[in-house]
C-alpha cells in the first residue's frame, strides 16, 4: 500500500501552490499598473510588485529551511483571478470605473493569498517550523497591508466618483425627500363640539367666576 501523506506533505503542496501564485502575480501586476487611471493606484500596484518579488524570495528561504527545492505547482485559483482581471481590461470601462474594478480584482487576489498564508502559518506553528513561521508571517502582514491600502484608495474618492458617473452625478441610494405636509385641523362635528362643551363646563364656570371676581375688584 502507498504510504499515507502527512500534514508535512500538505504543507509542501500548499507552499508550492502559493509560490506559483506569487510568480503569476509578478507577471500580472505590471499590466494592472499600466491600466490604472489613478496615479495613486498605479503607484500602489508598482509598490506591491516589488513586495511580491520579495515574497517569492522569502518562500525560497522557507523551502531552504525545510531542505526542499523551491519549485511551484500551478495555482489554478490565482490563475482564474488573473484571467478575470484581464477580462476587465478588455471591456469598455475607463476612468474611475475602471479603477474601481481593478481594485476589486486585485483584492480578490489579496484575499486568496491571505487565506493561503494564514493556513501555512498555522500549519508551520503546529509542526514546529519556527523559521518558516517568521518568514510566512512577514508575507502575510504585507498582504494584509496591501489589501488595506487598496481599500483606502477606493474609499478616498474612486468609488464615489464612479457612483456619480453611474447615476448622473447623484449619490447612489440617496433619494430626494418630499417636504412634510402639516395635517389640516379638521372642524369638529356637532356631537363632538357638544361633548367638548359639556366636559369643560366646569372649567368655563370657574373661569367666568374668576373674571367676575376681578371685575368686582376693579369697581
Amino acid at each position: 500500500m502507498p504510504q499515507t501523506e502527512t500534514l508535512h506533505d500538505a504543507f509542501l503542496d500548499e507552499l508550492r501552490d502559493v509560490y506559483d501564485a506569487e510568480k503569476q502575480l509578478i507577471r500580472a501586476l505590471p499590466k494592472l499598473a499600466k491600466a490604472a487611471d489613478s496615479d495613486e493606484l498605479r503607484t500602489a500596484f508598482e509598490t506591491h510588485l516589488q513586495e511580491t518579488q520579495g515574497h517569492a524570495e522569502r518562500l525560497e528561504q522557507v523551502f531552504s529551511t525545510l531542505e526542499e527545492k523551491a519549485r511551484g505547482k500551478h495555482c489554478d485559483g490565482i490563475a482564474g483571478i488573473i484571467e478575470e482581471g484581464k477580462a476587465i481590461m478588455q471591456e469598455d470601462f475607463e476612468g474611475t470605473t475602471l479603477d474601481a474594478r481593478l481594485i476589486a480584482a486585485a483584492q480578490r487576489a489579496e484575499h486568496y493569498e491571505m487565506a493561503a498564508y494564514g493556513t501555512l502559518v498555522a500549519w508551520a506553528k503546529a509542526m514546529g517550523h519556527q523559521k518558516a513561521v517568521g518568514l510566512l508571517e512577514e508575507i502575510l502582514e504585507e498582504e494584509k497591508a496591501t489589501d488595506e491600502k487598496l481599500t483606502q484608495i477606493a474609499e478616498s474618492g474612486i468609488n464615489q466618483d464612479a457612483a456619480g458617473q453611474a447615476h448622473g452625478g447623484a449619490e447612489e441610494g440617496v433619494e430626494e425627500e418630499e417636504p412634510v405636509r402639516q395635517p389640516r385641523a379638521s372642524s369638529p362635528s356637532r356631537g363632538s363640539s357638544s361633548r367638548a362643551s359639556s366636559s369643560s363646563g366646569g372649567r368655563k364656570r370657574s373661569s367666568s367666576g374668576s373674571r367676575n371676581g376681578s371685575s368686582r375688584k376693579r369697581r
